[in-house]
C-alpha cells in the first residue's frame, strides 16, 4: 500500500473535486513561496542592519580612540614639560628681591637674588609655569617646552636688546653726550 496524501485519500473518497484539490494545491505553494521570499526579505533587512549597526559602532569606536590617544598624548606632553621644569629649574633665592611680571591678567610677585634679576632681565633665563609655583628656567630649556605647551610659558624677554649691547660694544660713548 502506498502512501497516498490526505488531498488524494478526499479525492477517492469522493469528499472533494479534482479542481477544488488544484486550487489549494496552487494557494498552498504560492504561500510557501510567499513565505520564503518574505523570509529571505527579513533576513536581507536584518542583515543590513546589522551591518549598520556594526559600521556604526565601528565609527563611534574609531572616534573614541582617536579621543583618548589624544588624551593621553596630551598627558605625555604635560610629563615631559613637568619633568624639563624639574631638571632645569634655577635655585631662585628665596631671600632676594621681588620680582614682579603679569600672567592671566594678574600682577605675580617672584623672589629672585640680584644674579637671577640680571638673567631674566638679559633673556637667558625664563619664568615658567610649574603647575603650584613658578620657576625659573634657562631660554634654551624654554624654548623646548614652548614648542610642546606655550601656555607654560609666562614671561620671556627679548634677547635681542642683548644682541644690540653686544653689536654697540665696539663703540665708544662720548662724555659730553647729553640725553
Amino acid at each position: 500500500m502506498k502512501n497516498n496524501s490526505l488531498q488524494d485519500q478526499l479525492l477517492k473518497a469522493g469528499l472533494t473535486s479534482k479542481s477544488k484539490a488544484h486550487k489549494v494545491k496552487k494557494q498552498k505553494n504560492k504561500q510557501v513561496k510567499q513565505k520564503h521570499k518574505n523570509k529571505l526579505d527579513v533576513a536581507n533587512e536584518a542583515a543590513l542592519l546589522a551591518e549598520q549597526s556594526r559600521i556604526k559602532q565601528q565609527e563611534k569606536n574609531r572616534l573614541l580612540n582617536a579621543q583618548q590617544n589624544q588624551q593621553a598624548e596630551k598627558k605625555q606632553l604635560a610629563g615631559q614639560v613637568n619633568q624639563l621644569i624639574a631638571q632645569n629649574k634655577i635655585p631662585k633665592g628665596d631671600d632676594g628681591q621681588a620680582f614682579n611680571f603679569i600672567h592671566h591678567h594678574k600682577v605675580k610677585s617672584l623672589y629672585v637674588d640680584d644674579t637671577l634679576r640680571q638673567r631674566l632681565v638679559a633673556g637667558s633665563a625664563v619664568i615658567v609655569d610649574a603647575g603650584k609655583a613658578y620657576e625659573v628656567v634657562p631660554a634654551d630649556v624654554a624654548e623646548k617646552i614652548a614648542m610642546r605647551d606655550k601656555d607654560r610659558v609666562v614671561l620671556i624677554n627679548a634677547v635681542a636688546t642683548r644682541q644690540e649691547d653686544e653689536y654697540y660694544a665696539d663703540y665708544e660713548v662720548p662724555d659730553d653726550l647729553m640725553w
